[in-house]
């Protein structure tokens, strides 16, 4: 079973999240470690909990959920995966920084490219990949079926969703990928978002104003 460990990150407040399970394997999951004190504390979770940090993965690439990206890449020896258009979102995101006076060391090394269908296999759970484009051209979600959990990055917030007026942007399609990839979930399952407090699919069905 997985456990779910999120942090609030960078002075754009966007959440990173470690699922780790029993045999003590995690996986990061959007990095938005900016300061070295929000690196150092994502690093002593992982060690004071003895995890063995197994993959690292981007829901999407803009800039606040990238920025600990190299950080966790080279401490734990893991390749980035995400899917394949957001590869050109990632080569953007220090210009972004920049734009935000938030310079940084953008990660730089191999890919691996993933998409809906693909699976995330840890122990014996398994996030499923769905690709839900609209806040950003690349973006997915991973899907936990057996404990009804989805990580939704920026497509879905409580009450709102994910902006489309940056580069690559669509608010219609954003919509049509809400509505077909986690509207169709059971209103029970909990959604970890990018940004904000957890929701559920049920409660977004029945209160987002942009899903009424």
């Amino acid at each position: 079973m997985l456990q779910i460990q999120s942090f609030i990150f960078s002075p754009i407040q966007e959440n990173t999240y470690i699922l780790y399970n029993e045999l003590k394997e995690c996986i990061i999951i959007d990095p938005g470690s900016y300061f070295d004190e929000e690196k150092d504390a994502m690093k002593t979770f992982i060690e004071q909990n003895q995890l063995a940090p197994k993959m690292l993965l981007n829901t999407h690439s803009h800039l606040d959920h990238v920025f600990g990206n190299k950080f966790i890449a080279e401490t734990y020896n893991l390749t980035l995966q995400l899917h394949e258009k957001e590869k050109t979102v990632l080569e953007f995101a220090p210009v972004s920084g920049l734009k935000y006076n938030m310079p940084f060391d953008n990660y730089t090394g191999e890919l691996i490219f993933i998409k809906e269908g693909d699976k995330i296999i840890l122990g014996t759970d398994e996030l499923e990949i769905f690709d839900t484009p609209g806040h950003s051209p690349g973006s997915i979600i991973f899907y936990c079926r057996k404990q009804n959990f989805v990580i939704s990055g920026d497509v879905l917030f409580q009450r709102s969703i994910g902006r489309t007026d940056l580069p690559g942007g669509d608010y219609q399609i954003l919509i049509n990928s809400i509505m077909k990839k986690l509207m169709v979930l059971p209103d029970e399952t909990k959604v970890y978002s990018g940004h904000g407090a957890v929701t559920t699919i049920g409660e977004e069905r029945k209160y987002n104003p942009f899903l009424i």
